[in-house]
């Protein structure tokens, strides 16, 4: 089942639902997240009105209470790392290069530290700093690398701590197509000090206005096709496979001796080739991007300074 949220002309918010491939308008007291928690929902408990598109504008679908974006790739880890060895420290690319031709495996130092392989890690972002569908992103003053990254976000429904893995599928109430917008020339300096990112990531972050829930792509989830497209070119086709944790093994962690609250976003890291700094296609003033999620729909974000 899909989700928006919408205002109309009086700044009235309602909540629309898809239904047989047309939008319905659903009359309820509900907050979005409060249908998504609603166990094995029924779209003929609902009730529906006539939703006529140019009366609506389409907004947010929910504010984040929280945002962990997890780094569930290695894939997408060490050939972003090779790309910011190609970008910005040239003069060690033929190392690189010499040994991965020589021993047909990645370079040591561009793998994840040891505490990858042993916990799902994530950076805490900025969860009111969020656009949605449509809306433009402003490039920082700060940079001139701005990147993308193709994501899929979980949203929780219900509060976890310590939790298993079945209460953490219990509590996932949909998914997102979320895009991390990154400074990739600002990114190296701010890891070096041995902190997350910071102005790298935290000046605005992009999630799809369709929610999934998540009976209808859960079972799905570790094989959707994706793909990027810049001012209606395509750059990149992908594939969500390949995890190396599940989202419900990066949420279970994340509630390790730490109370979560519903409504908090979790995004899965960049789906691998899915950002500039790997396939090398960059962001520039004036760009339209748009991320493509089978199942889910599309994202789209324009940018301007």
């Amino acid at each position: 089942m899909k989700f928006r949220t919408v205002i109309d002309k009086e700044n009235n918010k309602w909540i629309v639902v898809e239904q047989n491939n047309k939008w319905k308008r659903v009359e309820t007291e509900f907050s979005l997240l409060d249908l998504l928690d609603k166990k094995e929902l029924d779209i003929s408990d609902l009730t529906l009105s006539e939703f006529q598109e140019e009366n609506y504008q389409e907004i947010l679908p929910f504010q984040p209470s929280a945002y962990r974006d997890f780094m569930l790739y290695e894939k997408h880890a060490i050939d972003a790392a090779r790309g910011f060895v190609k970008k910005y420290m040239s003069k060690l690319l033929p190392i690189v290069n010499v040994y991965e031709k020589l021993f047909r495996k990645p370079f040591p130092k561009l793998k994840p530290k040891k505490r990858y392989y042993k916990y799902p890690i994530y950076y805490m972002g900025n969860h009111l700093n969020f656009i949605s569908n449509g809306d433009a992103i402003k490039i920082p003053s700060y940079t001139e690398e701005l990147d993308y990254e193709l994501e899929i976000a979980a949203v929780i429904t219900k509060p976890l701590k310590n939790a298993s893995i079945e209460e953490v599928e219990n509590a996932i109430g949909g998914f997102l197509i979320l895009n991390d917008f990154s400074a990739r020339d600002v990114q190296l300096d701010e890891m070096e000090t041995g902190f997350g990112p910071m102005k790298t990531k935290n000046f605005g972050s992009s999630i799809s206005s369709i929610v999934v829930s998540k009976d209808s792509i859960l079972s799905q989830i570790e094989n959707l096709q994706v793909k990027v497209i810049i001012n209606n070119k395509s750059i990149i086709e992908s594939n969500t496979k390949g995890k190396r944790y599940s989202f419900q093994e990066a949420i279970a962690y994340a509630s390790w001796e730490e109370q979560l609250h519903p409504g908090e976003l979790f995004g899965s890291g960049t789906i691998p080739g899915c950002t500039g700094i790997e396939n090398g296609v960059m962001l520039k003033k004036g760009d339209i991007i748009t991320l493509e999620v089978e199942g889910i729909g599309q994202l789209t974000n324009s940018c301007y300074t």
